[in-house]
């Protein structure tokens, strides 16, 4: 059994699995689900089916003890090179007891492959991490995603299938999806079996494969705001209102949110060199955006502390917290005063 590293990212790990390079313990914690759930669909297809009722035992921490998982641990496969070991809902347990299993993991059988998985939190367990660690086991934390990093996530996973995307493109998907990985690697699939390898992803691509509409969308939204071009940004609030489904206004004013909240940041950076700016927001490149540009030279700081006040005020009622407008006037109203915003305070 080779002998991995005490912390390997999602893809690195899911390589390493399809190479059959298999490590003595692995514990799988974190925020983000997807990614624990998608591994563990892996683990559980290193036995075949076939040998399943003989070579891979799944426990629930809450209802079964360590010292009977790490038993069963101890026992060798039947006809196998490996037996499979999954411990689910270990962040339901407490962490003292979690700790216990530091004792196999000091001592694994090497013709056993341990899986513990704490699907939504940390795992405090020291003893054991430490022991994983040193005895050639796998840690891998599953971070949260966020609209930070939603980005790089979607254009890397583009990557890997062979396509490319464009600028335009990947912010759509980005503002179509946020962080919902289940719904983003399902349409990034639709996207590989339409495009041919090597294609690159277009705002027309993307109309018509999944739906989202190229010139009616958060990100044509925001660039209408940062031109300040009235007619089109109340065309785009129009176009939501017809088709609510697709356009939920808590999603737009999150968007809005992230422009202006980067764009003051931006206004207050000290160094006014392009990838200074881009750091600053958390942009991975050394061109600042268009919009970001329009937007320095239309809104100043004032401007900009006027409108995150309106948008705050705005999700708050889009919640139904102190009003009963329909979450498309008060939307309307948003934009009405992002334009208008005298930056008087």
């Amino acid at each position: 059994m080779a002998q991995a590293s005490s912390a390997v990212t999602f893809e690195g790990l899911k390589s390493q699995l399809a190479s059959r390079k298999y490590a003595p313990v692995y514990l799988l914690h974190g925020e983000e689900g997807y990614y624990i759930d998608e591994l563990l669909s892996m683990f559980e297809n290193i036995i075949p089916e076939a040998d399943r009722d003989f070579n891979l035992y799944t426990f629930y921490a809450p209802e079964t003890g360590p010292d009977t998982i790490m038993d069963a641990c101890r026992r060798y496969p039947m006809m196998s090179d490996y037996q499979v070991v999954i411990v689910k809902e270990a962040q339901a347990i407490r962490a003292d007891q979690l700790n216990r299993f530091h004792l196999y993991a000091s001592q694994p059988t090497m013709s056993t492959i341990l899986v513990i998985s704490c699907r939504g939190a940390q795992a405090k367990a020291k003893d054991l991490i430490k022991q994983i660690n040193t005895h050639g086991g796998v840690v891998f934390e599953s971070q949260k995603v966020t609209d930070r990093n939603a980005g790089p996530i979607i254009s890397g996973f583009i990557k890997q299938k062979g396509l490319n995307i464009e600028t335009k493109g990947l912010a759509m998907l980005r503002d179509y999806v946020g962080t919902d990985l289940s719904r983003l690697y399902n349409e990034i699939d639709k996207l590989t079996v339409a495009l041919a390898p090597g294609s690159t992803i277009t705002p027309e691509v993307i109309e018509r494969h999944i739906g989202m509409s190229k010139d009616y969308n958060n990100f044509e939204l925001v660039n209408a705001l940062a031109l300040k071009d009235f007619n089109r940004a109340f065309r785009i609030v129009d176009y939501f209102r017809r088709n609510p489904k697709n356009n939920p206004v808590v999603v737009t004013i999150g968007t809005i949110w992230n422009y202006f909240s980067n764009l003051l940041l931006v206004t207050y950076c000290r160094d006014r060199s392009e990838s200074a700016l881009c750091a600053e927001i958390g942009i991975r490149r050394s061109w600042l955006p268009d919009d970001y540009k329009q937007g320095m030279r239309n809104y100043n700081a004032w401007k900009l502390i006027e409108i995150l006040h309106e948008i705050r005020v705005a999700d708050c009622r889009s919640k139904g917290v102190g009003s009963r407008m329909d979450s498309y006037d008060i939307l309307n109203d948003l934009v009405f005063h992002i334009l208008t915003a005298p930056g008087k305070i």
